[in-house]
């Protein structure tokens, strides 16, 4: 059952994901999260941001990670079957027949209006990463990655893999606040004890 279940929901982000992988992440996100519970907010939002240090199509990448973690192996190939099943298909299907319509204004109406349906899902996702930042940052330093985010990508022009790989290396190797302050009260107890 969790093969199925696994299949099922990679074929549906697949399938439903129109735009590529920034819009196929929310159906993920419902699927995996919401749905199945296979893991957490935070641990959805931890492979995210692996995923997008990492070179490739973000999907494939989530799928083969959250694949292998629910079901191993064979988790990890049925979850990259599904995300990219949907694709070929529809390309080899909708190829073939778009070529004579594409100029038609229904075709491009559809693709216009599908646009504003992503950012909005884009745009729920985004708010559920900040709450999620806040309950484990705080407000004032969630705003400030914000601020630094949109200065350093927007305006800078820094790669994203850059700053997520900048961000994991000082969680990895930053000072840690509850240790310093253990080792700092059981230094001050040494010396008055």
């Amino acid at each position: 059952m969790t093969y199925l279940n696994l299949f099922l929901a990679f074929f549906r982000s697949g399938m439903l994901g129109y735009g590529g992988g920034p819009s196929s992440i929310p159906l993920v996100h419902k699927e995996v999260v919401g749905k199945y519970k296979w893991m957490n907010d935070e641990e959805f939002g931890d492979v995210l941001a692996l995923g997008n240090t990492l070179p490739g199509p973000i999907a494939t990448k989530m799928a083969g990670y959250i694949g292998y973690r629910v079901a191993g192996i064979l988790g990890l190939f049925i979850a990259l079957l599904a995300t990219i099943l949907p694709t070929i298909i529809l390309m080899i299907l909708l190829l073939t027949s778009l070529r004579e319509f594409k100029d038609q204004p229904w075709v491009q109406g559809m693709t216009k209006g599908v646009i504003p349906v992503v950012a909005v899902m884009l745009a729920v996702l985004t708010w559920q990463f900040f709450d999620s930042s806040k309950k484990g940052l705080g407000l004032k330093l969630s705003l400030l990655h914000i601020f630094a985010g949109v200065v350093l990508l927007q305006f800078l022009g820094v790669h994203p893999g850059i700053i997520i790989g900048a961000l994991l290396a000082f969680a990895l190797f930053g000072p840690l606040k509850g240790k310093n302050k253990q080792t700092v009260n059981v230094r001050e107890g040494e010396k008055t004890g």
